[in-house]
């Protein structure tokens, strides 16, 4: 493996994790109140679009912490959604 890509992987991991502490707060306290549903629904559209272009370019890392983290966004949404 490259050097380069190892390098997107620290970044792709150090990103991503960055909103796990959001999920399970939120997850924890159902509290919504203060989350941006147009904001987390437009970065998951830029999240897909990233997806597809790291799949495009056969690069792990942009697949797999695009991957994650549109998942991530889905559960935050979904959280939205739920509770209101």
């Amino acid at each position: 493996m490259e050097t380069i890509e190892i390098v997107g992987l620290v970044a792709a991991t150090l990103t991503t994790s960055a909103f796990v502490p959001q999920v399970y707060k939120t997850w924890k306290t159902r509290s919504t109140r203060d989350i941006s549903f147009t904001m987390y629904s437009a970065f998951l559209l830029g999240t897909i679009l990233w997806l597809f272009y790291g799949i495009h370019h056969n690069s792990l890392a942009i697949i797999l912490a695009n991957g994650i983290t549109g998942i991530l966004v889905v559960v935050m949404l979904l959280l939205k959604i739920r509770h209101k």
